[in-house]
């Protein structure tokens, strides 16, 4: 065989080889990308499905509690007659029904002064963090996590010892003559927000400090050598960019907020009106599955849309911005 021929079959194989491994990457790839959207839909989208069809049934003294729909028990023959068993009457009921209106207000407001409040205790924690030694860093974020490693149950209920009349607060109060009387804090839309502000402030503290981490610091030297005060250049240069940050640890703050259900029962008391507490009510002790399950279909819906929006909305401006 000549040379030629064999550059020239070397060259095949080459092409051959490399055409089999952008093939194989490329698979890959789409592997990789492929097992989040798997997730979503076996862990999200199908027990959506199932909570969106027990909320369109209605209840029965039954096991459990409501008339099935949508069966294939009956066969495919069956499923138009079932379609007609659909009931839109929770949905109506929970619009026209003030209580369950007034609950999701409530828990929107709580949950949004809540995200505030930890928003301003967290950016100076994670501000520190990001300009401390690199040495110091990891003890610091570590600091951060520890109260992870203990029951979020318990770290609840030891607020009820501090926020309690006779409580450890009221009692350093009172030893410092700040109060004459114990203040009550328990049983508010106050120790709700404190309870929030501390079981989520990490998550909060960590998006901030990933963002804030990477800024270029000199950025702020520079502005304040060209006679820039040290509050415009906060307002200026490091608040746009922890914007990323800030968006971030609100929606980690703000979408469990919404929908908590053991910090209101436990330091709210029993004439707390939030959504999480209305859900479980309806679910355990009314026993109204189709209607439980309509009131979280409509939480859902109310935490997404406005995120999809938000995440579009952001995308736009990028792509503007180019």
């Amino acid at each position: 065989m000549s040379n030629a021929a064999i550059t020239e079959t070397n060259v095949g194989a080459a092409t051959t080889s490399g055409g089999v491994s952008t093939a194989v990457s490329a698979l890959t790839s789409r592997l990789v990308i492929l097992v989040p959207y798997l997730w979503l839909l076996v862990f999200f989208l199908v027990p959506f499905v199932i909570v969106f069809k027990i909320s369109l049934s209605t209840t029965a003294i039954a096991m459990p509690p409501y008339t099935p729909v949508f069966s294939l028990s009956d066969g495919f023959s069956g499923l138009v007659d079932q379609f007609r068993e659909f009931s839109f009457d929770n949905y109506v009921f929970l619009l026209e029904d003030p209580l369950y209106r007034n609950a999701y207000i409530s828990s929107v407001i709580v949950a949004a002064i809540s995200t505030f409040v930890t928003l301003v205790v967290a950016f100076p924690i994670a501000y520190a963090m990001a300009r401390a030694p690199a040495s110091l860093r990891p003890t610091l974020m570590m600091l951060v996590i520890l109260p992870f490693w203990t029951s979020f149950l318990i770290r609840v209920y030891a607020w009820i010892g501090i926020l309690k009349p006779e409580g450890l607060l009221n009692q350093f109060l009172q030893a410092l003559n700040i109060i004459d009387h114990p203040l009550q804090i328990m049983n508010t839309n106050t120790a709700i927000v404190i309870g929030i502000v501390y079981s989520y402030l990490p998550f909060m503290i960590l998006p901030l400090y990933s963002t804030l981490e990477k800024m270029d610091h000199s950025l702020i030297e520079a502005a304040q050598d060209l006679g820039c005060r040290p509050i415009s250049a906060f307002w200026k240069i490091t608040f746009p960019l922890a914007v990323p940050g800030i968006v971030a640890g609100c929606l980690l703050v703000f979408i469990p907020a919404v929908g908590e259900f053991v910090i209101p029962d436990l330091l709210g008391g029993s004439q707390t009106l939030m959504i999480g507490r209305t859900l479980w009510n309806e679910f355990s002790a009314n026993r109204d599955w189709p209607l439980s399950s309509a009131v979280a279909v409509i939480l859902l819906l109310l935490l997404v849309i406005p995120i999809v929006y938000f995440q579009n909305a952001q995308a736009k401006a990028q792509e503007a911005g180019r």
